[in-house]
This record gives structure tokens, C-alpha cells and sequence, in this order.
């Protein structure tokens, strides 16, 4: 199983830019995770053409957020993975958002715009970064996972 992973697209509607994105890195994914701050419905919208799953970010509108959880979890396969947006200072950030959850074998957030894909007492932090258009931040990335024997995370530089 392939996951793609994006966050903090800031988007108020649909770009020919977050068009083009998703049919590059996600056309092959079995679903998507969007670790919030897409900001406008129009995206949520859509995102659905794909199998998404997301969460509610701070930056949302009003209408994102009454639809969207603040936080999910998901059993795929053999493995718990939490979707989470994050809040606060981007330092520290991974501590807060762990006791969110347990029993996790991965936590997907946002909310920092800086990709993470590590382990630490083997649970997988990963956060793919920013989905910004090009321009708008210095860099910008999503992210996959991919689920066989084990659970593994890949960054992609845009």
C-alpha cells in the first residue's frame, strides 16, 4: 500500500499548481492523508477525486473546521497510524503532539512546514513539510509511506 502525504497547502481554491502536484506524486496512491491548513473548502472538495482522509489545521476556514476532526486514527493493515495538524511553536512540537495518541506505529502531522521522517522509540514521526506553491516558501515537499512488511516514509523535494 502507497499513502500520500501532504499539509499546510494554504490554498483558498484549486491551482493549476496543486493540480499538476497531485497528478505528479499521488496519481498511483491508494489514499491520501492531508495533515491540515489547506485553508479553503474548494480543496477539500477536490482532494475527495482522490481516497483522502484529513484533519482539521489552524489556519482553516470555518467551514473546513466543522467538517473536518481535529485528530484521526487509522488501522491499515498490520499498522496504527495518527493524523494530526499540530498547534504552537514548531520547536517542541513532536513532544506535544505525542500523548495525543497511543499505540501508534506512525504519526503524520503538519503545522511546521519542516519535513520530518524519522523514528524515535520506534515510532515514525513523519511530517512532509510544506505543499506551498513553489515561491511562496523557500521549500517546499510532500510525502509517502509505504505500507508491505514494515511501514517506511519517503520525502519528496518540489
Amino acid at each position: 500500500m502507497k499513502i500520500g502525504v501532504i499539509s499546510d497547502t494554504h490554498l483558498a481554491r484549486v491551482t493549476p499548481w496543486l493540480e499538476q502536484l497531485m497528478e505528479t506524486y499521488f496519481k498511483e496512491v491508494d489514499l491520501v492523508l492531508h495533515a491540515g491548513d489547506m485553508v479553503g473548502l474548494e480543496v477539500y472538495q477536490f482532494l475527495k477525486a482522490w481516497k483522502v482522509e484529513a484533519v482539521q489545521g489552524n489556519m482553516d476556514g470555518s467551514s473546513l473546521r466543522e467538517l473536518l476532526p481535529r485528530k484521526r486514527v487509522f488501522s491499515l493493515g498490520a499498522f496504527r497510524i495518527g493524523l494530526i495538524h499540530g498547534w504552537g511553536s514548531a520547536w517542541g512540537l513532536e513532544g506535544r503532539l505525542r500523548p495525543e495518541f497511543s499505540g501508534l506505529d506512525c504519526l503524520v502531522y503538519g503545522h511546521s512546514h519542516t519535513a520530518a521522517n524519522h523514528r524515535e522509540e520506534g515510532l515514525l514521526f513523519f511530517n512532509p513539510g510544506s505543499a506551498a506553491e513553489a515561491g511562496l516558501r523557500s521549500r517546499s515537499s510532500v510525502g509517502l509511506i509505504h505500507l508491505n512488511d514494515r511501514l517506511t516514509g519517503e520525502l519528496i523535494q518540489l
